[in-house]
């Protein structure tokens, strides 16, 4: 892979050699696309895959999510509650890799739905994608940090030996003063944010490994390997085994959302075509890949289910880590998880802030002159990093329930993977032959694994609207539908309303003339052979 400032040769028209800047080549093939350069594209290859990887943060996903798979089956459900889930999350990775190949820019989904549908219908279809996706994007920011600060109220519970337990009130406030740390941080320019990346995917895989050693070197209380794969156990209150097993899987498809991200920095990425699917792919590999082997780890040193069920401790992967490691084991390794939740935290907000920026520069957000400002210093869309952390902030508020900060939780899966999926059915309906494939393509195969994927998204969807325990009361149903719910139908409303009237989908800010695109046929060709 050639980096941003290599340079790679074609032939003109004349069969002359013409020497053109990858980075030069992503602009006009962006130029083509609808849209001028507005980035500076200082990702190279291992800095987005590293942005992909990190913002999924393997071992601090794995200790927000753990309790789905303790309910819902126990060692089974650790182990193939995430296992199953992850295979099936790959074909929604390699069809929306092949879409970001073809059409890399930072509108991404909506971009690619507006493209896929039938003429009278994209504008819908980039309305109804666009919300979705921005519902889930900030909506995702508020429950990682929203677990970072539980994590850090988790490491003052075992410090004081449970003297100290932070109220719901503290615990917001902490959220409070993450999402500002943040907002600084995703506030900076791009080479910054870029290098940034590299120290995050180092803690992240550093630290997962480390706890993977220190559980099986520390432990000497492990289970056979019998029950660590087959023990079955169901603290739900279903009395269906099978669907609490299904249940589990509501922990990978939290940790794997996200990967979108290499396609909405996709103008700031060197040779994007190539690179983001790369990173979409790798991304989603790694995490689902280490995030499995972690999870065997903590079924073989966890002797007792119901030890780390009726847990006091806010999240029990902490209490895995205190029963094997001691206090002091437990509040080193718990705190290199937390920093690992905060550089998480950071690169989704970078994400969702690209997504806001993207679909304000299509005018469709309230205040969208504002959002789509490009800040003349960092050369990053400043105004809109905010935007999602006041937003966050604001969700944060349901925090003061458990039941509601789940619920939300619930809804970034739905929202996410529902702006993933509309793309890929309309690709597999036939929208797949309006678009020139890019270097990524999965040929013959990709209706088949589409096809694979919308199925898995629709029957996880009615999945993560079920409440995780019977006989639900107000207390502890699953809101998701009611938040989801009030989304979409304030985005139908002003679609009915106002924006059909005046929303056309992605809008080009920029003109090719028939020189730019003879050039960019010219770098698709030759980036395909």
């Amino acid at each position: 892979m050639q980096s941003g400032n290599e340079v790679k040769k074609f032939k003109d028209a004349s069969g002359n050699i013409d020497s053109i800047s990858l980075k030069h080549a992503d602009d006009i093939l962006l130029a083509k696309l609808g849209y001028k350069s507005e980035f500076k594209r200082e990702f190279s290859l291992i800095e987005t895959v590293a942005f992909a990887f990190s913002i999924m943060g393997v071992i601090a996903s794995v200790s927000s999510t753990l309790s789905f798979g303790l309910e819902s089956g126990g060692h089974v459900g650790m182990v193939f509650g995430w296992l199953i889930p992850s295979l099936f999350v790959l074909t929604v990775a390699l069809s929306m890799a092949e879409m970001t190949s073809a059409m890399p820019t930072s509108a991404g989904l909506y971009y690619f739905a507006a493209k896929l549908a039938p003429p009278e219908y994209s504008a819908l279809a980039s309305w109804i994608t666009g919300w979705a996706n921005i519902t889930g994007q900030t909506s995702l920011v508020c429950s990682i940090d929203f677990t970072c600060a539980q994590m850090i109220t988790t490491a003052v519970s075992v410090a004081s030996d449970g003297a100290v337990v932070l109220s719901s009130g503290a615990t917001f406030g902490i959220l409070l003063a993450i999402l500002f740390a943040h907002g600084v941080v995703c506030s900076a320019a791009t080479n910054i944010l870029a290098r940034l990346n590299l120290f995050y995917v180092i803690i992240n895989v550093g630290t997962t490994v480390a706890a993977i050693i220190a559980l099986l070197v520390v432990s000497d209380n492990k289970v056979s390997t019998k029950d660590a794969f087959t023990l079955f156990e169901n603290n739900t209150g279903w009395s269906n085994n099978g669907w609490a097993f299904i249940l589990a899987f509501t922990a990978p498809m939290w940790t794997l959302t996200g990967y979108d991200s290499a396609a909405h920095i996709s103008e700031e990425v060197a040779g994007a075509a190539r690179v983001a699917p790369i990173a979409i792919l790798v991304g989603v590999g790694a995490t689902a890949g280490l995030g499995w082997v972690l999870l065997i780890v903590v079924s073989f040193v966890t002797p007792s289910i119901s030890n780390l069920v009726s847990s006091d401790l806010p999240l029990p992967m902490g209490q895995v880590f205190l029963n094997v490691l001691g206090k002091k084991g437990m509040l080193t390794i718990w705190s290199l998880v937390i920093v690992v939740q905060f550089v998480t935290g950071a690169a989704q907000g970078v994400d969702a802030s690209r997504v806001v920026f993207a679909f304000s520069r299509d005018n469709a957000l309230p205040g969208s002159r504002y959002w789509k400002q490009i800040n003349s210093h960092t050369q990053t869309p400043v105004n809109a990093v905010w935007l999602v952390m006041i937003v966050s902030g604001m969700y944060g508020v349901v925090g003061f329930s458990e039941t509601a900060l789940n619920s939300l939780a619930g809804a970034a899966v739905i929202g996410l993977y529902t702006s993933y999926t509309l793309p890929i059915f309309l690709s597999v309906i036939g929208g797949g032959k309006k678009i020139t494939p890019g270097p990524f393509t999965l040929g013959r195969f990709s209706k088949p694994i589409g096809w694979i994927a919308v199925v898995w998204v629709c029957f996880i969807i009615v999945v993560l609207l079920f409440p995780p325990v019977s006989n639900a009361t107000g207390s502890d149903m699953n809101y998701a539908i009611v938040i989801m719910g009030g989304v979409f139908l304030f985005a139908a409303a002003w679609w009915m309303l106002s924006a059909k009237k005046w929303f056309h989908g992605p809008i080009k800010n920029v003109e090719g003339d028939n020189q730019s695109d003879a050039q960019s046929d010219e770098v698709e060709e030759k980036s395909r052979d």
